[in-house]
């Protein structure tokens, strides 16, 4: 547990897999609640996220700005919710303001629990394999990493609800 897993089932995907100690409830809410994104999507540390809107329903939009609290950098993206099935997968769509891989990405989350474990499986499909290579060459790898770390500590001093 706790171990990212990054993988490319496709030359036009990649695949993060990470097991959370935590029921799928609690890991579905933490990405489709504002007030609890904010706390665990940062990057790499130094990061906050002062925008975070979002109409999660299918059709309904997001909107996500992070800002480096050293020197006030911004980055922001957006994107559509395309499925939602409660507490299991999200479809959304994905565009940074700045583009700097072509195109528009998709990212499907599943979430499967196990024994009150929640193992997260989140796919990203590209346009074309050289901006599925840019972003793998943007260290988004260590940022996720952190924020999953970030997303286990929440998730462990969340209250289980069933």
């Amino acid at each position: 547990m706790g171990n990212l897993k990054v993988t490319t089932p496709s030359d036009r995907e990649i695949t993060m897999t990470r097991v959370f100690d935590a029921p799928r409830t609690l890991v579905f809410d933490a990405h489709t609640k504002p007030e609890l994104v904010k706390q665990w999507l940062l990057g790499p540390p130094g990061w906050s996220m002062p925008v975070c809107e979002m109409d999660v329903r299918v059709g309904g939009t997001y909107r996500w700005v992070w800002r480096h609290d050293r020197n006030g950098t911004e980055m922001g993206m957006g994107g559509v919710y395309r499925e939602i099935v409660q507490p299991e997968r999200l479809v959304t769509t994905e565009r940074f303001d700045e583009a700097w891989y072509p195109g528009e990405g998709l990212n499907t989350l599943v979430l499967v629990e196990r024994g009150g474990r929640t193992t997260l499986t989140q796919t990203m499909r590209y346009e074309s394999r050289e901006a599925r290579d840019a972003v793998l060459r943007s260290g988004m790898e260590k940022g996720v990493a952190a924020s999953y770390d970030r997303l286990a500590d929440l998730l462990a001093s969340t209250p289980a609800r069933k």
